[in-house]
């Protein structure tokens, strides 16, 4: 019954419509965990207020608390919510309190019995502080249990959730993510990050995400239990999760903390609102600490709410546009540990490049040398490297450094810069071809100066030294690779960057790297 089509794609992440049986969700979704026995905020303030159209509740609390009567009345009439319901099985009260009082069978059918859309089979959670062998063992035992459920399922319109367990045992996360997927799941997800997350060790959570989506089925849906603070859900999307949850909206209001797009604050310690939303246009702090506990509860769980959605939302439109690289690095920077997992994705460059699109709306903006691992920059290398060939002719490498305007690309400004230095050195003009060295690609062919998305970017200048080292490498590496050249001519413009390179190319050249060419070098 589940169909999942994908609408738009920006690195990993993609803009999808999920069908199920309740209706469709657009991904990526936001799931606000909804406790059945106590609503903060009722589910279907959620459906009108705030347009949620899924949400996630827990099928053991409800069990426990419902019974026959959840049976009978059916979850969504139950939370009074008209989406799509997801459940969890339990398996956090494993991980929270030891153990639950049901087994992986009962459960199943009591998820079916009560109607929700998409459920999950009780997973035996790997948790942060699992040895090796413990480890081990969540894993294979979640294994066996998923085997269970084909025997055990008796609906067709139920779409089922494959949970990976591993916990940081990155090589357990691959393994449990490759047998779990070749299993009948229509959805999949990764477990125990929760501690992952609350302690801000977002380079292990990047490890575990790519871990699991490389090695699980790219076609199905991709859910992330227990996601946190909305400051890192565009780095979850970016990393390729189509749906995650989150009970921090409520959690954090019971503890009187006030969500902002770049942290949380406690409501004590405010002066002003720094928000818009109908919560916080109506009253200011001192309202809000004088009402009664379980009003303030409920306002700052709704304020919460509207952060994590508005966050959803432009992280929509940062696919929509081609930005999820820059709106991603504009987030890694409310807080350290954010902009280290940002730099671990230089680890998988490779990987994300795959399935970055390779035509956008938009040009790029570069900021950093954390672009360095963009996938527009990986893709450029590769295919300079191993697919591009100068022209037939071309002896003489001409290396024209780029200005932050690109004003040595435009006609009459390139040809008389051509002519000159082919007058100069006497040159035949025939034999030379033109590139320009220029951040953070390296080298542009002449041929390809105009093309997306070579043209079609903006730098922030002055460069630092680990991007004039990247330019020099790749430099290097096309020179030594492109066997026609007998001579590089590279122009160098005093004052700036480019007499950088040119010093430490003169170095490197003379070491033997490419000694059978000739180095020039003459200021523009």
């Amino acid at each position: 019954m589940m169909e999942f089509e994908v609408r738009d794609r920006d690195l990993m992440a993609r803009i999808g419509r999920l069908r199920t049986k309740s209706g469709v969700v657009e991904t990526p979704a936001f799931l606000p965990v909804i406790n059945p026995v106590k609503e903060v905020v009722e589910p279907r303030t959620l459906w009108e207020d705030f347009g949620c159209r899924i949400l996630i509740t827990n099928a053991y609390i409800v069990k426990r608390h419902f019974g026959d009567r959840a049976r009978e009345e059916g979850i969504h009439r139950i939370l009074n919510f008209p989406g799509v319901v997801m459940t969890d099985s339990g398996a956090y009260q494993i991980l929270a309190y030891g153990g639950v009082e049901t087994t992986n069978e009962e459960i199943v059918r009591y998820q079916e019995d009560i109607g929700t859309d998409i459920a999950t089979i009780l997973d035996l959670p790997t948790g942060w502080d699992a040895t090796p062998e413990y480890a081990k063992h969540t894993v294979e035992e979640t294994i066996r249990r998923a085997m269970e459920l084909k025997g055990l399922k008796s609906r067709a319109d139920v779409a089922w959730v494959g949970p990976i367990q591993g916990g940081r045992y990155i090589d357990l996360v691959s393994f449990s993510a490759s047998e779990m997927g070749k299993l009948d799941f229509d959805i999949h997800a990764l477990g125990s990050p929760t501690p992952v997350m609350e302690q801000y060790l977002f380079s292990t959570l990047v490890d575990m995400i790519l871990a699991a989506k490389m090695n699980a089925p790219i076609n199905r849906p991709f859910h992330l239990f227990g996601a946190g603070h909305p400051f890192m859900f565009s780095l979850a999307v970016a990393l390729g999760c189509d749906m995650f949850d989150s009970a921090a909206y409520s959690i954090f209001a019971r503890e009187g903390r006030y969500m902002t797009d770049y942290g949380t604050m406690r409501i004590e310690e405010l002066e002003y609102l720094p928000c818009s939303c109908p919560v916080c246009a109506r009253r200011g702090p001192r309202e809000l600490r004088e009402m009664p506990d379980g009003e303030r509860e409920r306002e700052l769980s709704k304020h919460n709410l509207y952060v994590c959605f508005a966050e959803i939302r432009r992280i929509k439109e940062a696919i929509v546009e081609g930005r999820l690289w820059e709106y991603t690095e504009m987030r890694a920077h409310s807080h350290p540990s954010l902009l280290q997992a940002l730099k671990r994705l230089q680890r998988y460059g490779e990987k994300i490049e795959r399935y970055s699109p390779y035509v956008k709306r938009r040009g790029l903006f570069f900021f950093s040398p954390i672009d360095l691992a963009r996938p527009e920059v990986i893709r450029h290398k590769r295919r300079l490297m191993e697919r591009y060939a100068p022209p037939e002719r071309a002896r003489i490498l001409l290396l024209i450094p780029d200005s932050e305007g690109k004003e040595e690309r435009r006609g009459k400004r390139l040809k008389k810069i051509v002519l000159r230095v082919c007058g100069k050195l006497g040159l035949d003009h025939g034999a030379v071809h033109v590139c320009f060295y220029s951040p953070p690609f390296g080298i542009i062919p002449l041929e390809l100066a105009e093309t997306y998305p070579l043209y079609q970017y903006e730098y922030a200048y002055p460069l630092d030294c680990e991007i004039i080292n990247h330019m020099i490498q790749i430099i290097l590496e096309y020179i030594s690779k492109k066997p026609s050249y007998t001579t590089v001519v590279l122009l160098v413009r005093e004052g700036s960057w480019s007499e950088v390179v040119a010093e430490e190319l003169t170095k490197r050249l003379s070491e033997g790297l490419a000694a059978s060419k000739q180095l020039l070098t003459l200021r523009i």
